[in-house]
């Protein structure tokens, strides 16, 4: 039977989040149905919101979902009712990407995810009064008390954990976390830059502070950013991208051109720039070709270029330990509050907004 569920949903670009039942459709054989517990804010449900992507609206947004199984579809084998889920993107799971344990870079991961609105063949997971509205935002479209998720958006965690405390793993962590570890890998005596402070910046300090790199520099124009870096692990914060030079790593979450130029021209020999922060499609960025010539690279990187199901119990873990203290970032709000929180986040007042159901 559909079931009928609270819901935020986006009436159209530029719109608040307004409350309204919505109808789930039954899940399929790999989809399940997770009652919400917690869910991250993050910048790309507001882009989207904003009318950045041409996600269907009226829509159901989300992707930052963390809850407890309730239903599961007939060939879902990962995960039982009752189990914790942290809730993640979705792939195909049959590419060249999917198979190589790149999900992240799938063939179809952004109709799948982010502008699609409904599943791979063109069913829609959720409708209101009969009428279909953009869902399956990255396999969860988790702004709501129930969701149909894609089993492969599923991550089954430690149920020990309070899910309010591990719900942004699901993406601006992991990036954060990913281009760190996966991307950068940094050696003993390395130095790593991160240039900005936010959720995806943080976590990447963070990241940086577990491994051998030896200077980890914060790069923002807000001093309580900064302040909240040291405490992350930071050894060193700028308030001017332009005073950084001779580092061998760079995490760019800022979005700006003018500073991606910066951080490129910063690299030492042989560095390495991870671009994570997306500016309007169709932005481009001049850099020094000669300067290119020192072995400097510059590489793009999409949800941290993650492995869901090793990553993420691997976060849970560390969050559970206090190595990685994610709380620092976090502002609960209730699911209700979501307008309020919308304007934290906007205004910088809270780094990672958490709506708590």
């Amino acid at each position: 039977m559909p079931l009928t569920t609270r819901a935020a949903v986006v009436e159209s670009a530029g719109a608040p989040f307004t409350f309204t039942d919505v109808t789930l459709d039954d899940p399929g054989p790999h989809e399940a149905v997770v009652r919400i517990a917690a869910a991250g804010l993050c910048h790309t449900d507001l882009g989207v919101a904003g009318g950045g992507l041409p996600f269907p609206l009226p829509g159901v947004l989300g992707h930052e979902g963390a809850g407890v199984v309730e239903a599961v579809g007939a060939a879902v084998t990962s995960v039982v009712p009752g189990d914790h889920v942290v809730l993640s993107f979705t792939s195909c799971g049959e590419c060249r990407n999917c198979r190589d344990g790149h999900p992240a870079y799938c063939a179809h991961w952004l109709p799948l995810n982010l502008i699609g609105g409904r599943r791979a063949d063109g069913s829609a997971t959720i409708t209101r009064d009969g009428e279909e509205l953009g869902g399956h935002f990255f396999g969860q479209s988790s702004f709501a008390e129930r969701a149909l998720v894609d089993e492969r958006s599923l991550v089954k965690v430690d149920p020990e954990v309070p899910l309010a405390s591990i719900a942004p793993l699901g993406c601006g962590v992991q990036t954060g976390v990913g281009a760190v570890w996966n991307v950068l890998r940094p050696k003993p005596g390395s130095t790593v830059a991160v240039l900005g402070a936010g959720a995806v910046g943080l976590s990447a300090v963070m990241a940086a502070a577990l491994s051998p790199a030896t200077e980890i520099i914060a790069v923002d124009r807000v001093a309580e950013r900064l302040e909240l870096a040291r405490e992350l692990g930071a050894t060193r914060t700028l308030s001017d991208v332009r005073e950084l030079a001779g580092v061998d790593g760079v995490v760019e979450t800022t979005g700006s051109t003018a500073v991606l130029r910066a951080g490129v021209d910063a690299l030492d020999a042989r560095g390495t720039l991870v671009v994570v922060g997306a500016p309007p499609f169709g932005t481009e960025v001049a850099l020094d070709v000669n300067g290119l010539l020192t072995g400097k690279r510059v590489v793009g990187l999409t949800l941290g270029d993650s492995e869901t199901q090793s990553l993420i119990p691997t976060l849970v873990g560390l969050v559970r330990s206090g190595r990685l203290p994610l709380e620092k970032l976090i502002g609960t709000y209730g699911f209700t509050d979501i307008g309020q929180a919308v304007e934290d986040m906007t205004t910088g007042k809270t780094v990672k907004p958490v709506l708590v159901f």
